[in-house]
C-alpha cells in the first residue's frame, strides 16, 4: 500500500450488522484517532455500537437480492464521493461488494477485507468475491490460506 499521512487519512467501515459489526467493532480503537465514517443496516446493535459515529445506512438484505445490491451501488457512489476515504475496510458481508467495487474502480480507494475467522469449512462468499480487488486481504486461520494463497496471515484480530 501506498503510504498515506496520518492527517490526512479516512477510513470507510463497511459492514453488516450483526456479527460482522460486533468483530470490526472490537478494532473501534485502532480507528479512533482518524476521520472515519460506517455504512451498514438499521438495528438496535448498530443503534448501540456506533451511537457517536458518523453512520450511513445502506439497503437490506444485500446478500443475494440484486434489487438492493443496484439501490447500494448507487449509494455507494453517493457516499465515496461526499466522503472521500483513502481506506475501506470490511470484514464483510455482501455490503462490502458494491463499496469495494465502486470504491476501487472510480475513487481508486485502498481495501482492506478481513475474512471472518469463522469461515474454516469454507470461503465466505464475500471474500470469494473481493479477494482479487483488495490491497490487503487478512486472514484470521491458517486454513483459509488454501482458499486464498496471497492472503496475510494476521491470526485472531477480531
Amino acid at each position: 500500500m501506498t503510504a498515506i499521512s496520518r492527517n490526512t487519512l479516512k477510513i470507510g467501515i463497511i459492514t453488516s450488522k450483526g456479527g460482522h459489526l460486533l468483530q470490526i467493532a472490537k478494532l473501534k480503537n485502532l480507528f479512533q484517532k482518524y476521520d472515519r465514517f460506517w455504512v451498514t443496516f438499521a438495528g438496535q446493535d448498530v443503534e448501540d455500537c456506533l451511537n457517536e459515529e458518523q453512520t450511513y445506512l445502506a439497503y437490506f438484505p444485500e446478500s443475494r437480492n440484486i434489487l438492493n445490491f443496484i439501490k447500494n451501488l448507487f449509494l455507494s457512489f453517493k457516499i465515496l464521493y461526499l466522503e472521500q476515504p483513502n481506506v475501506l475496510i470490511s470484514s464483510g458481508a455482501g455490503i462490502a461488494v458494491p463499496f469495494f467495487l465502486v470504491g476501487k474502480i472510480f475513487f481508486r480507494t485502498k481495501l482492506i477485507y478481513i475474512e471472518s475467522f469463522d469461515f474454516v469449512k469454507y470461503p465466505s462468499l464475500t471474500g470469494k468475491i473481493l479477494y482479487q480487488w483488495t490491497d490487503l486481504f487478512l486472514i484470521q486461520h491458517k486454513v483459509q490460506k488454501k482458499w486464498y494463497p496471497n492472503a496475510t496471515f494476521a491470526g485472531s484480530i477480531l
